[in-house]
This record gives C-alpha cells, sequence and structure tokens, in this order.
C-alpha cells in the first residue's frame, strides 16, 4: 500500500529543522521517497500539522511492573508471566504516545525485555521496535542486586532476579556472554551505586575500570556495546575510559567528567522528569526516607551536570527511565531538555536522529529518509513553538500502518 503525506511542516532530524513543501512517500512500510507537492498532487492534506519521526526512548523499563517505592524485595511476590503481561500494556502505551522505538535497558526478570521485543516483531501484540539488555550486569548487593531480604533467604532467589550478578573482570566476561547468548542487543551495566536501591550510595562506583573494560571487549567482540548506569563521578570516569557508549543518568557528572565524554563521543542519557515524578508522588506512593534524600541529593546536580554538558558539546539521547515515572507520559521531558540548555529541534533531534546513532539503528528509524521504516507522529501546530505539543500527538504510525490515525483521531 503507498501513502503520500502533505503536512504543513515535516521536521529534518539530520539537519534540524523544519521544512515545508514536502510529501512523505510511504511504500510497504518504508519511507520510498520525499517530494515537492507537485510531483504527489494525490498527497493526503494534513493542514496545520507537523510531520515528524517516530519518537525514540533510550532508557524504558517496559516489562516491570511499576516500581510502588517498597523496594526491590516485592519482585519475589509477582511472577514472570505477570511482568511480561504489564509489558504488553506498557509496550501499547508507550506506542500511542508516540515512541515507536525504544532502547529496553533491563529487567527486573531477566530476558523478560527480548520476550516482549520478539512478540512485537512477531505481530503478537502491539509496540514500539525494541533494542533489549536482558538483564542488569552488575556487582554483589550493588545497584541492580536485589536488595533488602532477610539474610537465610537472601540465597533462594529465582536465578532470572539475578542472572547478571557478577564480580572479576573473568565473571564479567563470561556474563556477557551469556547474556547475548540468550537474545540481548546489548550490554547494561550498574558502574555506581542507584537511588532506588536500598542501601546502596549512588555517588559510590561499584565497578573497577578492569571489570568494565572487560564487559566492553566482550561486547565489541560480539558486535555491540555497553550503556553504563552511572550517577557518581568516579563511576562515570571509570565508564567513559573503559569505552562504553553512553552514560545512563550521569547526575553528579564534574567538569573532568564532561570533558572526558565530550572528546570520547560518549551520549548522555539524561532523565531529568525521574526526579521530579518521584518528588511530586514518592510519599504517596511509600518510597522511603533513603530514597527521597537519595532523589533531593541528585536532582539539581544533575539539571546543573546536563546544561553543562550540553554547552561543552556531548551529544544526548532521550532517555526517561519508563517504569519509574509511567509508561505513556515520556514526552514530558522534553520541556525540560528545552529549559535546561537544548533548543526545541535539538531535543526533538535527541528522541530521532541522535537516539538512533546511539542505538546503531540510524539507517533504519530516528529519520524520514528513503529506505528508513515509515515510523512516524503527527502532531497539532508547530512543536519548534511549543514543545509541549509532543505530549499530545494526534496521529502515531508505524510500519506504515496507522496505530492513531490523525484524519480519525
Amino acid at each position: 500500500m503507498t501513502i503520500a503525506l502533505l503536512p504543513d511542516r515535516v521536521f529534518d532530524s539530520i539537519a534540524g529543522e523544519m521544512v515545508s513543501d514536502q510529501v512523505i512517500i510511504i511504500d510497504n512500510g518504508h519511507v520510498s521517497a520525499v517530494k515537492t507537492p507537485s510531483q504527489a498532487p494525490d498527497a493526503v492534506r494534513l493542514e496545520g500539522k507537523t510531520v515528524l519521526p517516530g519518537l525514540i526512548d533510550v532508557h524504558t523499563h517496559l516489562a516491570t511492573a511499576p516500581d510502588n517505592g517498597q523496594g526491590y524485595a516485592r519482585l519475589v511476590q509477582r511472577s514472570g508471566a505477570q511482568d511480561a503481561l504489564i509489558g504488553v500494556k506498557h509496550a501499547g502505551e508507550t506506542l500511542r504516545a508516540g515512541f515507536t522505538t525504544v532502547r529496553d535497558i533491563g529487567p527486573w526478570r531477566a530476558f523478560a525485555d527480548v520476550a516482549l521485543r520478539d512478540a512485537i516483531d512477531a505481530g503478537w501484540v502491539e509496540g514500539p521496535r525494541m533494542s533489549c539488555a536482558g538483564a542488569f550486569v552488575t556487582c554483589p548487593g550493588g545497584g541492580g542486586d536485589i536488595t533488602g531480604l532477610a539474610v537465610d533467604v537472601d540465597d533462594v532467589l529465582p536465578k532470572e532476579l539475578r542472572f547478571g550478578v557478577a564480580s572479576g573482570a573473568d565473571q564479567m566476561r563470561s556474563t556477557v556472554r551469556q547474556i547475548l547468548r540468550y537474545g540481548a542487543d546489548f550490554i547494561k551495566v550498574l558502574a555506581t551505586g542507584a537511588v532506588l536501591t536500598s542501601g546502596t550510595k549512588p555517588g559510590a562506583p561499584e565497578m573497577t575500570e578492569d571489570e568494565l573494560r572487560a564487559l566492553v571487549e566482550t561486547a565489541e567482540e560480539s558486535g555491540t556495546y555497553v550503556a553504563a548506569h552511572a550517577h557518581g563521578t568516579d563511576g562515570i570516569k571509570r565508564a567513559v575510559r573503559a569505552g562504553v557508549r553512553s552514560i545512563e543518568h550521569g547526575s553528579l557528572l564534574d567538569d573532568e567528567a564532561i570533558d572526558l565524554m565530550a572528546e570520547r563521543g560518549t551520549h548522555l542519557v539524561a532523565d531529568l522528569y525521574d526526579s521530579i515524578y518521584i518528588e511530586e508522588v514518592g510519599p504517596k506512593l511509600g518510597y522511603s526516607d533513603e530514597v527521597m534524600t537519595k532523589t533531593e541529593m541528585t536532582a539539581e546536580a544533575q539539571r546543573q551536570g546536563f546544561r553543562k554538558a550540553v554547552e561543552r558539546g556531548v551529544r544526548v539521547a532521550f532517555g526517561t527511565d519508563a517504569g519509574v515515572i509511567p509508561h505513556g507520559i515520556n514526552a514530558r521531558q522534553f520541556s525540560l531538555y528545552v529549559e535546561n540548555g537544548l533548543t526545541p529541534a535539538q531535543a526533538i533531534q535527541s528522541a530521532t536522529r541522535w537516539a538512533a546513532e546511539l542505538m546503531g539503528w540510524e539507517d533504519s528509524v530516528g529519520a524520514l529518509a528513503p529506505g528508513a521504516h515509515a515510523d512516524l507522529i503527527v502532531i497539532d501546530g508547530d512543536p519548534l513553538t511549543e514543545v509541549g505539543l509532543l505530549e499530545r500527538p494526534s496521529g502515531v504510525m508505524k510500519g506504515g500502518s496507522w496505530v492513531v490515525d490523525p484524519l480519525t483521531h
């Protein structure tokens, strides 16, 4: 089926600018051409609307139940089947919000994200294109481990809840190979403590540089890369020197870490809306005083570091930590990116072209270019003048098929 769309504006995510008088030609699920109106007189007119590439969130947790602030020990109260099914719900919410591609940065139950990805690809359920981490790589008792358990039950958890727990360079190599063998697309490591994990300190490193380098080298041998959860500056620097492709959170960046990221081309994935959401609803959800204190400690520092990183040219990729915030409200973060240094066009690039480059998917998503998947969103008005409009797409297309039809929505 061939579709021709003529909106008032089209966002060119490669150039970072809005253009007019362009018709997007879609054929067999891909963009086949971009033409002028005179070359496509039968195009469907989308008056007053903007067409953009489908949005990308590179830090999500689809196949994980929403956090209720009660600690990770609650995970044993749910089955893997429940997490998989709630992932179906989250996938649909995310897609309909305009995010046609996500990088799922790891479920608590190992490979639940891989199963969800495969179900979406098979057409069994509705959801975005997914690149999956499969499992967290973390040190024993670290930010990605299950903490808060009594000592006499600590060693009886299901393997899928601790699949990536490892220590030492040799174990790191073995763990990476196992995670990739079971279907992961890339590796996620927790290089520092975490805000939401009880008993860990966000600023404290939890991996040596040798361990991180072993992860990176082993991943690269299989043609993929490592994304590093890292709040504290020492952990960030270790991870960047070891060769990770992205720093997730980056809450406590200092000038040296920012310069190192700019020099190495390391992407920053900063979940700026996360802390605002936790501060607003954390007490109602039952978050502990420890979590609220750690959130307050990192929130403003993260925004300051983000502004400095933008000024120094660090490449930003849009990531929300959806799963901590509810799925489907991912686009609320655009306004925060603009408030903290990006232009509206750059904020959109962070969730299109720049995100696709981080994932290594720039040939297929993140731009409305010939050969790319026909993934796009329709916005009423111009998001370059009001970036908050991205929170309310009137049309969503994935692979040439309307998920939300702008002519009937």
